[in-house]
């Protein structure tokens, strides 16, 4: 199958998806605080307005989506607990939201009962809480508030254990190898590596640098990566390039820790659902790793239920149309 020729036979379990109203919510970055500038995927004035689920099933009309996994939107801080309540609250087609990725603000006051509130919900599986990072490779904030060395942020963050959930980590290219000592020290937290550790910059340099992080986090039996997010700077879609990426990925993770995720609606900045799901169906050589990836993966490590025969292309439990 080549990139953007996604056949309708195709099943996959989204594993990195959002979904917003935004009349029933405060999302800043959206609303009131709107920088296209700040953005690394440059403007992204088209994503400013209701993305729902029909929304979402006309995008992935072209497959047979079995389960997805809705992560936090960045919606206020303040309205964790009630971005979680209202993605429980929607009756959602089966399988849609099946498992959620909430925030909880490590190392911050509070964050304690908040996790513990999100973990109180049905289908929360994990937390993604952003580490402070540096704003180039060549910067540091290594030690301060919010860092992955912050040891008030490292506690909240091994809270996870007790709860039974799971970190969605999302940090640049350079902060993988920090990101490893990490999952080293808390081998007891399963750790998703959010957009294939962002390889930004396609040079030699950088990619050599996001290599070994990826390396490094691939030597920890905990982590696993999503294969998601290939857009560069102000929406570009390198498609050779990215092809690289989506084979170096697998090279360095294998198909058994590798999860296909859409990132929609902000993947449309850079490129169409069947561009993106296409070329990573382009580099999985055989049907058995094709399911690993595009569906067993992601519901093993988010423990979404898949009917078995669904698991293995016989039957459909979501067929996503436009409404």
């Amino acid at each position: 199958m080549s990139a953007g020729q996604v056949q309708g036979g195709v099943a996959i379990v989204d594993a990195h998806h959002h979904l917003w109203q935004l009349g029933r919510g405060r999302y800043p970055w959206l609303q009131d605080e709107y920088r296209p500038a700040s953005f690394f995927l440059g403007d992204y004035e088209r994503l400013r307005r209701d993305y729902l689920e029909a929304q979402y099933a006309q995008d992935t009309s072209p497959v047979t989506v079995l389960a997805t996994v809705h992560v936090e939107a960045e919606r206020d801080r303040g309205e964790a607990v009630d971005e979680t309540a209202w993605l429980h609250a929607q009756a959602w087609r089966p399988g849609m939201a099946a498992a959620v990725v909430a925030y909880a603000p490590f190392g911050k006051p509070g964050c304690a009962g908040l996790l513990a509130r999100q973990a109180g919900f049905a289908r929360v599986r994990g937390i993604r809480c952003k580490p402070l990072t540096a704003a180039t490779p060549g910067g540091s904030v290594a030690g301060r508030p919010g860092s992955m060395q912050d040891q008030a942020w490292l506690d909240d963050l091994a809270r996870l254990e007790r709860h039974e959930l799971s970190w969605d980590l999302r940090v640049p290219f350079w902060h993988l190898r920090e990101a490893a000592e990490v999952a080293a020290a808390l081998p007891g937290v399963p750790i998703a590596l959010n957009h294939a550790g962002l390889p930004l910059d396609r040079s030699e340099e950088g990619l050599a640098c996001w290599r070994a992080g990826m390396e490094a986090l691939a030597d920890c039996g905990n982590v696993s990566v999503k294969l998601s997010e290939f857009g560069l700077p102000g929406g570009h879609w390198d498609a050779q390039g990215n092809r690289r990426i989506v084979r170096d990925v697998l090279a360095i993770f294998g198909h058994q820790r590798a999860m296909f995720g859409s990132n929609l609606p902000v993947s449309r900045l850079s490129a169409d659902f069947g561009t993106i799901l296409g070329m990573v169906c382009e580099a999985l050589p055989d049907a058995a790793a094709r399911e690993r990836v595009l569906v067993g993966n992601a519901a093993g490590f988010y423990r979404i239920s898949v009917p078995k025969p669904a698991r293995t292309g016989l039957s459909k439990v979501h067929q996503s149309r436009p409404n």
